[in-house]
């Protein structure tokens, strides 16, 4: 039987990745009068990336790597009323409206229901508790975790303090690579809810991800039923 169900929060629970589409429209015109869209972009993702390392994800790290591609790309030369534009940008996303994805609230009540739910999401700690409790779902988790990393340590341990069994344990989320893959290598389950848009540094190709057996729903509604499946599976 499956014990515990974790879902992803963004772009799982609710739209996130059109925020971030939408903010790097206004970096690309912000940066316009120095240099091509595909630079801006191409020198943004590649400070994403390397900071990681340092100030994690979400929107402050985010305004944190659009600031310093800012200054780099216009050589110090970025005037301050600019440098305030891209704060603006973040302060922007934070108080963006949180749009459940069609069919969540009465998914998320079904299976809490019948299962322990909780969340297990990557982010800034603070945006993303604004954003459950925004979202009016907070009252159907035991627990939210917000982590540094989606690997197999990071699931081992939420197992250990939960279900104690890799094997009831099902992870619910919109990315092969941090939804699916390190669950899978732990022993768990894991179901794929594919979403439109997809941040690069999540995606893996499809021979990569066809090494892993797990299941994928085209909605989140469909989980009710894959759940009751593999449960009987199991």
């Amino acid at each position: 039987m499956i014990k515990l169900i974790a879902l992803d929060a963004d772009d799982t629970l609710w739209h996130n990745e059109h925020m971030f589409l939408e903010t790097r429209d206004r970096f690309r015109e912000l940066l316009s009068e120095y240099h091509s869209d595909d630079w801006v972009d191409e020198r943004l993702n590649s400070t994403e990336l390397r900071n990681l390392k340092h100030f994690g994800y979400g929107i402050k790290s985010f305004v944190l790597s659009m600031i310093e591609t800012a200054v780099e790309l216009t050589e110090g030369r970025i005037r301050g009323n600019q440098v305030m534009e891209i704060v603006g940008f973040a302060k922007d996303m934070s108080n963006s409206p949180v749009r459940l994805l069609d069919h969540v609230e009465d998914t998320v009540r079904q299976l809490a229901s019948r299962h322990q739910l909780v969340v297990i999401t990557k982010g800034d700690l603070f945006d993303q508790e604004s954003k459950l409790a925004r979202s009016g779902l907070g009252d159907y988790f035991s627990g939210f975790e917000v982590v540094t990393e989606k690997n197999c340590a990071t699931y081992e341990s939420v197992v250990e303090r939960t279900c104690g069994d890799p094997s009831t344990f099902l992870m619910i989320g919109n990315s092969i690579k941090s939804d699916v893959i390190p669950v899978v290598e732990m022993g768990g389950n894991a179901i794929h809810i594919p979403y439109h848009t997809m941040w690069e540094h999540e995606t893996v190709s499809e021979d990569e991800a066809n090494k892993y057996s797990f299941l994928t729903a085209a909605s989140i509604a469909e989980v009710p039923t894959l759940v009751a499946e593999l449960s009987l599976r199991n």
